[in-house]
């Protein structure tokens, strides 16, 4: 019997592009960072999610979209909320050369919760 570790809730305003990759890995990971991209940014609260997809992804990429997906909360303890704004805008850095590691950490599928075009 395996015993369900406590998991908790991100999600991640998304480009059509990172979506197409996330789609091509089983909904299961995130795909590798590019470059000019050396942190994964996964954000806590959805409303913060929602705003950096309508008006961001939609105005660079013609789409965003919001995706949720649950992560082991033991794992996600080693990185701490870093606040970039707001009270209610915190997110995750996540160095991209630990991307693969935090992907492992993943539980169940990376769901696409809203779209905007």
């Amino acid at each position: 019997m395996t015993s369900q570790s406590a998991t908790t809730t991100l999600w991640r305003p998304t480009g059509p592009k990172e979506l197409d990759l996330v789609r091509q890995l089983g909904w299961r990971a995130w795909p590798p960072r590019l470059p000019e991209q050396p942190i994964f940014y996964p954000v806590l609260n959805e409303d913060y999610a929602v705003k950096i997809a309508r008006d961001w992804n939609v105005k660079h990429d013609g789409a965003g979209f919001v995706t949720r997906f649950e992560v082991e909360t033991e794992f996600l303890a080693r990185y701490p909320v870093q606040q970039a704004g707001g009270r209610t805008i915190l997110e995750l850095w996540v160095p991209a050369e630990e991307l693969d590691e935090f992907n492992t950490h993943i539980v169940g599928e990376i769901q696409v919760v809203h779209e905007f075009r």
